[in-house]
């Protein structure tokens, strides 16, 4: 037990720079308590006690703000940054060195009793107030950017923006963090690729155009000089 809590309070000065003592992290840390509440719920819950399990899961819930259902599976080495609005369902199963931020919601999509909430692989990171829905798999290093919504499974090593989530990214390499700002925004990259196909379509229809007046003229160059600045607000953005 003690190996394991040394484990913990290890991991949180690992993934977190703003922890600066063992006394902090004992007594200032909802996600520390989050998991050490969990740990005996769990245990509870696994041995046919699920009424006190549940209890102390909804006490853990008032104290810190964060709720897993003590039938959650968590791995060693979990971390939840900051950690109010995380939502943890009953039959979710989370890895090894993962790392969630706050506001994460890893739900369930099913009203059966049945496997209805995500697997997350180890080492994976789910950004702010990212929500992970049904019996889905979200792969070993896969990251989850913020505010995504993801209702399919995500493969190994990949990085998912959107709603609904997108993989944007493969093979990355591996991170402790997750840079927020860092992220590829598909949706500004479509629009990119729409305005530069547009670019070129104009410039077709000018060379077309050639024998028109010069006024007219003027008027496509302003357009298209119009066209490329806000090109460039997208490539900047």
């Amino acid at each position: 037990m003690f190996s394991l809590l040394k484990e913990d309070i290890r991991t949180i000065f690992a993934k977190d720079p703003a922890a600066r003592s063992v006394l902090e992290v004992l007594f200032c840390y909802p996600g520390f308590h989050a998991l050490r509440f969990h740990r005996v719920s769990h245990f509870l819950w696994t041995h046919r006690m699920k009424f006190l399990g549940r209890l102390l899961s909804h006490l853990a819930r008032f104290l810190t703000t964060i709720e897993i259902h003590p039938g959650a599976k968590i791995g060693r080495r979990f971390f939840i940054d900051h950690g109010a609005g995380v939502v943890i369902g009953e039959t979710a199963e989370v890895g090894d060195d993962v790392l969630l931020y706050q506001g994460v919601v890893l739900g369930g999509t099913s009203l059966k009793k049945e496997k209805r909430h995500p697997t997350v692989g180890n080492n994976a990171v789910i950004g702010t107030g990212a929500v992970v829905l049904g019996a889905i798999t979200i792969g070993d290093d896969a990251r989850i950017g913020a505010g995504s919504v993801v209702v399919k499974s995500v493969p190994p090593d990949s990085t998912v923006v959107g709603i609904p989530g997108r993989v944007v990214e493969t093979k990355h390499e591996q991170v402790v963090d997750l840079e927020h700002g860092k992220l590829p925004d598909p949706v500004a990259e479509a629009i990119r690729i729409v305005l530069k196909q547009q670019e070129k379509l104009a410039l077709r229809l000018k060379k077309l155009e050639g024998k028109m007046d010069g006024q007219y003229l003027a008027e496509i160059e302003a357009e298209l000089d119009e066209l490329s600045e806000l090109s460039r607000g997208f490539d900047g953005g």
